[in-house]
């Protein structure tokens, strides 16, 4: 499966559109703008080509285009190095405009029923000996593959849910009582979709991923949104914000390891700040859960 042309015009408005003009040198004219961010000349001029040159471009009539110059439309939209690559990745693997789907938008592709993938069991054994590590693996699309009791422990229910719902954007999107977890839900849900994008753009090709974003889109006027606002950023690390009902708000931070020997499967980790509130909040909740083992038991 390849990339849609279409999708290559749109990322390049989107980020085109997204530039301040003054910060990117551009001195104001006396021609009063119609549109917010750089003029197509005014990018063909940043990056050093031709207006009618970057419109091929832009429309994808360009051909094959040389790594010299999407370095320069790199600079000159001020894309991060998340967005760069994307913008590679587009180029590299463009291809003929996609069927529209019912939202009238262009389909990702079609498809195909695959399996979930499976957990080595070394991985599930790792996860159980983190007795005081919130942790999980993560497959292609955010599927939730596997997860030991300290990750049940900050999100609530995912025990009881069907397999086909153990997924985290679909848990955002598609599930409010899931989202409500989040300190800052919208900030998730932009994250997940910058994240879906720049994993699209490396892998097109991925069956798996191409039916969660297919799902997501069908079901999610807010995906539907965020999508063709064509973000791209990964967040391999930072601070997570949990909302939780018994212990209240839990600041985490989270690591995400790939796994070299399970491509597509990444190793997700969440600690507390030593001394900090959330350390607190997650011991209250351990001791809850043990007392009731041994009350059940």
């Amino acid at each position: 499966m390849a990339h849609s042309l279409s999708d290559l015009s749109r990322f390049l408005k989107s980020r085109r559109a997204a530039v301040d003009p003054a910060q990117a040198g551009v001195h104001p004219t006396v021609n009063r703008r119609r549109v917010s961010g750089l003029r197509r000349e005014e990018v063909a001029q940043l990056a050093g080509v031709s207006v009618d040159y970057y419109t091929r471009i832009e429309q994808g009539r360009a051909g094959e285009v040389s790594e010299e110059v999407l370095d320069a439309l790199a600079g000159a939209l001020r894309l991060t190095g998340d967005e760069r690559s994307y913008l590679f990745n587009l180029v590299r693997h463009a291809g003929p405009p996609f069927a529209k789907g019912a939202d009238g938008h262009d389909e990702l592709c079609i498809p195909p029923t695959v399996p979930r993938r499976r957990v080595r069991p070394e991985l599930r054994e790792l996860l159980d000996s983190m007795e005081g590590v919130p942790a999980a693996v993560l497959g292609t699309g955010l599927d939730l593959l596997a997860w030991n009791g300290p990750l049940s422990l900050i999100w609530p229910g995912v025990d009881d849910l069907p397999e086909p719902e153990l997924n985290l954007a679909r848990m955002v999107f598609l599930n409010p009582d899931t989202a409500n977890l989040h300190g800052d839900a919208e900030t998730v849900r932009r994250d997940i979709v910058a994240g879906l994008r720049a994993a699209v753009g490396r892998h097109p090709d991925e069956p798996r991923l191409c039916a969660v974003v297919v799902e997501l889109r069908r079901g999610s006027a807010r995906f539907r949104e965020l999508w063709e606002s064509h973000l791209v950023a990964e967040r391999v690390h930072g601070t997570h914000t949990f909302r939780h009902p018994r212990a209240g708000e839990l600041s985490l931070r989270y690591e995400k390891l790939p796994l070299p020997a399970d491509p597509g499967q990444t190793l997700l980790l969440y600690s507390a700040a030593p001394g900090s509130p959330a350390e607190e909040g997650l011991r209250r909740l351990r001791e809850e859960h043990a007392a009731r083992l041994a009350h059940s038991g």
